[in-house]
């Protein structure tokens, strides 16, 4: 039996944190820092995410806008988020966020319960051990592919696990992989993009709701005669 009441990643939020930042801060600071595990966005030796506030929105929908815009400002006011902007145009406003790890390191003394701060590492270590199908995953890609893959990648247990922690599934795993695979598999150019870096990284969640794309009729596919 599923862990969760509905099929829905949840929302993580770590108790301790929350009783010293705030709730909504704790909240949107876990996720910026889940998007921060997956972002291939490095800045001046930091690693960023970007997102307008109504992306935001989309996100913790349970908030509105102005809940969402007042959270992040105390979060950039206490010095825990930082934002910037490395737009191409000046005209393209949308913010840039990291964490402040050093600072969140300054209360680590302060905060009880499972949270351990390491490097730029802020994680919660869960009391049980989810049983993670990195070996399925991995395998049934390489059958899709033609690939050969090791299931003992650090790198592709990293990426498989930050999305299995959200809620997402083997099935959800399998869905993008036969996706991707029947889109790219037969294109030279893109074929190489089927490896877990690509199909597994930032934009997972968007493959997974993703539709079929739609047979391309040619005209030997009917017959005239």
């Amino acid at each position: 039996m599923s862990k969760f009441l509905v099929g829905e990643r949840p929302i993580i939020l770590i108790p301790s944190l929350a009783v010293k930042l705030g709730m909504k801060e704790a909240i949107v600071l876990q996720h910026v820092h889940y998007w921060l595990s997956v972002s291939r966005n490095e800045k001046d030796g930091r690693k960023w995410v970007y997102n307008t506030y109504e992306e935001w929105k989309k996100q913790l929908p349970f908030w509105s806008l102005s809940t969402i815009k007042r959270t992040i400002a105390i979060l950039e006011e206490k010095g825990y988020l930082l934002s910037d902007n490395f737009n191409a145009h000046n005209w393209d406003q949308t913010k840039w966020y990291s964490i402040d790890y050093e600072k969140l390191r300054e209360i680590e003394g302060e905060l009880k319960g499972p949270i351990q701060i390491k490097g730029s590492e802020f994680s919660h270590r869960d009391d049980e051990e989810t049983d993670i199908p990195y070996d399925a995953i991995i395998q049934y890609l390489n059958e899709k592919t033609d690939s050969g893959y090791r299931e003992s990648s650090r790198k592709s247990r990293s990426l498989i696990r930050a999305w299995w922690k959200q809620g997402f599934t083997l099935k959800d795993f399998q869905k993008v992989i036969d996706l991707k695979a029947s889109e790219w598999k037969r294109d030279p150019q893109y074929s190489r993009y089927l490896r877990p870096e690509t199909l597994f990284g930032s934009k997972f969640e968007a493959y997974l709701n993703q539709k079929p794309q739609a047979k391309q009729l040619r005209e030997e596919d009917f017959n005239l005669d």
